[in-house]
């Protein structure tokens, strides 16, 4: 029997932002979704998750959720066997990118959640074409059942997340790194160089996709999830 699968969604998702990739992989893994909901930190989240974790278990993290299971990895390598990161970056806030999530911050506080979402997740972050519509209309769905009291908290954990960098060049289980070529968020190149940092790491860049490639190219990436959890363990 494989080991459990736990998934990690983003800021403001719910388990309906991995919704396609739950309803093939469940087949054959159980499946365990952890949004980063409890704790003021990215390691108060990490720490939340591994306490209701599985003893043993493949890892994947989509943007927020890729940060939270980087530091899940750091902290518990004996736990995780293998790991995805999709659409994330492992390097912290610069000081100007935490100044452009305060207006972000003070719209939410100020009951103004769709305006700050705009702003956080801007529809140029996503693919071009007509199936950016009905994406955002669910990131939206998703963030309003979280509230706004959510979104601050978790764009705070963001603006004093650690640096990854040095515990991404420990990993030995096997890593997949995904990107959407169309990401703005975290584009390309981050993801190039975060693989580069991983032995042994594969690259994966989806050319029709942007920063949410599980909803936009969703049977590629279940694709690419069942090649890595198929990958053999023998980094170990």
């Amino acid at each position: 029997m494989p080991d459990p699968l736990v998934l990690i969604p983003g800021m403001m998702c719910d388990a309906r932002v991995f919704g396609p990739q739950i309803n093939d992989l469940s087949r054959d893994h159980a499946v365990h979704v952890a949004a980063p909901v409890v704790g003021d930190t990215i390691r108060e989240m990490a720490a939340h998750i591994l306490d209701q974790a599985p003893a043993r278990f493949a890892l994947a993290g989509l943007s927020m959720g890729g940060i939270v299971a980087m530091e899940m990895a750091r902290r518990a390598p004996e736990r995780v066997n293998r790991l995805a990161l999709i659409s994330t970056t492992p390097l912290p806030d610069t000081p100007a990118q935490a100044a452009w999530r305060e207006p972000q911050i003070v719209r939410a506080s100020a009951g103004r959640l769709d305006e700050a979402l705009n702003e956080a997740m801007s529809p140029d972050n996503l693919a071009p074409g007509a199936g950016r519509a009905p994406i955002l209309e669910l990131v939206h769905d998703m963030a309003h059942g979280l509230g706004a009291e959510m979104f601050v908290r978790q764009s705070r954990a963001l603006q004093r997340r650690p640096d990854a960098q040095r515990a991404l060049q420990k990993l030995r289980v096997p890593a997949m790194v995904m990107c959407g070529a169309h990401d703005g968020l975290t584009p390309p190149k981050r993801h190039e160089t975060m693989a580069a940092l991983i032995p042994g790491a594969e690259l994966v860049t989806l050319q029709d996709a942007g920063h949410l490639p599980t909803l936009e190219v969703p049977l590629q990436v279940t694709i690419g999830l069942r090649a890595w959890l198929e990958m053999p363990l023998e980094l170990r």
